[in-house]
């Protein structure tokens, strides 16, 4: 395409141009316009929506489930893992601080993690550990017994084959839907540009100022900032970012649908929730991590299979229930578990690898992203 004159002096020059309109994206990107209210500032999506998970994720409002809290405890030291509890409650505090409870559909209704019949000995082991970590939490929450095992709730949740539930009460849902909406709204009303559809493709430094080549051309930013979480590797192949495919489906709605909350099972790899009187599930991606490990979205007949699985079995036993829809979002990992916000280069800055908690820590992440700039 030939642009205009106009057009190439007003729509290719920034002060700062943000990769990515995720939750990480926009946050750095309104956060920044706040901190330079003169700047010109924009953002470039691949997609016609926010492109990776922020959009096709389960919504929720947590801060790890007590057998992921000790998993990243091993991987992570107590010192590291305080520093991930700490940034992932900051950010749900800032996030619903940003855009207001109700506009985001923020419900508090619990969380828990359900232990069956096979699972014995995680769940003694996870038994054993809440004095410690409510201890362990407390000065971030501000509150005490956070965790308790509330096994009265399995027969009110009409779950099956489950012997054990040990609650977070502090664990909430989002309509991320809804959030994301509302990001976007807030970004442009500060005078942020949203451009979708404009895949970035590569970015090359030159003095003064760097360089976007992207569908519609080269774009010029004195400031750049990658929001571009499992995507990354497409730009900068050093980084240390995986990424997952989280499957999910939800239901038709069910006439008298028992759970209510946040759940996790079996070490955080699968969760579900009630959305508007359907379940939500999804997860899976241990059972076929390298396959997972892709940028592409799909589905696959060996996870979607144990989902619906898991919804007749342990979750709606005896309950007939229709699959309304299936999807797939695009996670980040590493080898660490801590997200990477650092300063690549000179003018070039980078947020991402959520490790699954994006929702949690992407208006956190976001604010420091943009601190960093200037």
């Amino acid at each position: 395409m030939n642009f205009s004159y106009w057009e190439q002096q007003s729509f290719f020059r920034y002060d700062a141009l943000v990769i990515g309109s995720g939750i990480v994206g926009l946050s750095a990107a309104y956060y920044l316009k706040i901190k330079y209210p003169d700047w010109k500032i924009a953002v470039l999506e691949r997609g016609m929506l926010p492109s990776g998970a922020s959009t096709r994720n389960a919504g929720f409002a947590c801060f790890g489930s007590i057998s992921e809290l000790i998993e990243q405890e091993k991987a992570a030291g107590t010192d590291g893992l305080l520093h991930l509890i700490e940034r992932r409650w900051k950010g749900l505090l800032r996030l619903r601080e940003l855009l207001g409870d109700q506009t985001i559909g923020f419900r508090n209704l619990g969380g828990y993690e359900l232990f069956d019949n096979d699972s014995a000995v995680l769940e003694k082991e996870c038994r054993e550990k809440i004095r410690y970590y409510n201890l362990l939490i407390q000065s971030i929450v501000s509150q005490q017994e956070v965790f308790s095992v509330n096994n009265r709730k399995i027969n009110t949740f009409g779950f099956q084959n489950v012997h054990a539930l040990i609650e977070n009460k502090l664990e909430g849902q989002i309509d991320t839907g809804k959030m994301m909406f509302a990001l976007m709204q807030k970004a442009l009303m500060t005078g942020v540009l949203l451009f979708n559809n404009c895949t970035v493709n590569r970015v090359e430094p030159v003095p003064q100022e760097n360089r976007v080549y992207c569908t519609f051309g080269n774009i010029q930013a004195r400031h750049l900032l990658l929001a571009t979480n499992a995507f990354t590797k497409s730009l900068v192949p050093e980084l240390d970012v995986v990424p997952g495919r989280g499957q999910v489906l939800i239901t038709e709605p069910i006439p008298d649908l028992k759970p209510k909350g946040t759940f996790h099972y079996d070490k955080g790899f699968y969760y579900f929730r009630n959305i508007h009187d359907r379940i939500l599930i999804g997860g899976g991606r241990n059972l076929a991590f390298e396959e997972e490990a892709t940028t592409q979205f799909g589905l696959t007949d060996t996870i979607q299979q144990r989902l619906e699985q898991l919804l007749r079995e342990i979750i709606l036993p005896g309950i007939p229930f229709c699959i309304a829809q299936r999807w797939s979002g695009i996670m980040a990992f590493g080898k660490e578990i801590t997200p990477i916000i650092q300063q690549l280069q000179p003018g070039i800055y980078c947020a991402v690898r959520g490790s699954g908690m994006g929702i949690a820590m992407g208006a956190q992440t976001g604010y420091d992203l943009a601190k960093m700039v200037g």
